[in-house]
């Protein structure tokens, strides 16, 4: 029997705010997080960056986490138990509620522990190998920000990492629903964290011309499905989701977001970085979710679209939209929040799978911004502005994210009555 799965718990860490209900105040007020770097960033190695901004986290996490902590972690791991502490309390939970062996994690990152991995190559390089941390391999690995929620929250029914690039966080969503489904846990916590505002990573992702470089206008930089796009925003943070069974949050008198009702997972296996053009792989991703949701491509009331703001990248989206949900597509409102926050690769599918689960919440959908003229070739309603909506009990939304590799992940959302 199919079981019921709800989001009870929200969390975030992100370039908007340090917590997941400034981060949606600041969503629907339309502030950008994209800002110049500071110069101990551009200027690291005397290298003269080609792109000199990016979405970076609103505060340092060691004034939440404190020095002593922050120290032993990744960025991409202190971003991760931010997030993961506050969805856990927003669920009205706490240490020792829930039985060990009944808590999961399923966590998820693009690239993990980069700033370690690249710190610790200096300091070896610089100042000899005993000067090398001991905890420099714990600390890179991409698994240590899932292991760092999982151990401060006592989580023993398996601590769980995905890595599929930008479709990481949902997949990690995806597989919660499956645990819950399976028995596997009462509890899971579910999100992704991505850390790679280091040159290293700026250089490559502008070196394959996937950068924008508006560097003499950061906030207006990420505009998706705009005529004049020229790439993503590099952005960081976390997002993390709690989410059990609808009975055993009833009985325990949680508070509900939004239902879970499916997932679809698929792959291009077309190229490493491009999507196929046509999105046939990404439409069957969209095809998988609504069946398991039991839902028709007409049920279909909002998208909270992937839309990194590349030129190729966002016209094949549509055209799997286009593929699934023919002429209704139009009809449809799409928000693409990647405007403010930037692209979280690893963490990108976490933030907007929240996003999607508070506009049905909430009944209203979040702006899509910097849009001065809208590409012609995409001939979506887009939402430009927060728009209010009255969603009834039932009504379904998508969220999508692709990823290199040709990863593809959308998880379909339910208000929930």
């Amino acid at each position: 029997m199919t079981k019921k799965i709800v989001i009870t718990g929200i969390g975030a860490f992100t370039p908007l705010a340090t917590d997941a209900p400034g981060t949606w105040e600041a969503l629907l007020r339309g502030e950008s997080g994209a800002r110049t770097l500071p110069a101990e960033t551009t200027q690291k190695y005397e290298i003269d960056l080609p792109v000199k901004f990016a979405a970076t986290v609103k505060e340092s996490p060691s004034e939440i986490l404190g020095r002593v902590q922050a120290k032993r972690l990744d960025p991409s791991s202190q971003y991760a138990l931010i997030a993961g502490r506050e969805a856990f309390a927003d669920a009205g939970l706490e240490k020792g509620a829930i039985e060990p062996q009944r808590l999961l994690v399923d966590w998820a990152t693009g690239i993990g522990g980069v700033w370690t991995l690249l710190d610790a190559w200096d300091t070896l390089r610089e100042r000899g190998a005993r000067r090398v941390l001991p905890l420099t391999v714990p600390m890179l690995m991409p698994n240590g920000p899932g292991a760092a929620i999982g151990m401060d929250l006592e989580a023993r029914a398996g601590i769980r990492t995905v890595v599929s690039a930008c479709a990481s966080s949902t997949e990690s969503v995806i597989n919660a629903y499956d645990h819950l489904q399976a028995g596997l846990a009462d509890v899971v916590i579910a999100g992704g964290s991505e850390a790679a505002v280091h040159p290293l990573p700026i250089a490559a992702f502008a070196a394959m011309q996937a950068l924008s470089k508006r560097n003499d206008d950061p906030e207006h930089a990420s505009r998706p499905y705009d005529r004049d796009r020229d790439g993503f925003v590099l952005g960081e943070g976390a997002a993390a989701l709690v989410l059990e069974t609808e009975e055993h949050a009833l009985a325990r008198g949680a508070k509900i977001y939004a239902e879970v009702a499916g997932g679809g997972v698929t792959a291009d296996a077309y190229h490493i970085t491009a999507p196929e053009p046509e999105g046939e792989g990404a439409a069957r991703a969209v095809e998988e979710a609504l069946k398991i949701a039991g839902a028709s491509p007409e049920d279909v009331v909002h998208i909270n679209a992937h839309a990194t703001s590349t030129p190729v990248g966002d016209i094949a989206e549509y055209n799997a939209f286009k593929r699934v949900l023919g002429d209704h597509i139009h009809s449809v409102p799409v928000s693409a929040t990647k405007g403010s926050t930037g692209h979280l690769l690893g963490g990108a599918g976490a933030i907007e799978a929240m996003f999607t689960a508070l506009a049905l919440h909430n009944n209203v959908l979040p702006p899509t911004i910097n849009i001065e003229n809208l590409d012609e070739e995409i001939p979506l309603d887009v939402v430009t502005s927060a728009r209010e909506v009255a969603l009834t009990p039932g009504a379904l939304a998508i969220s999508t994210s692709f990823g290199f590799g040709g990863h593809n992940a959308v998880l379909a959302l339910r208000k929930y009555a």
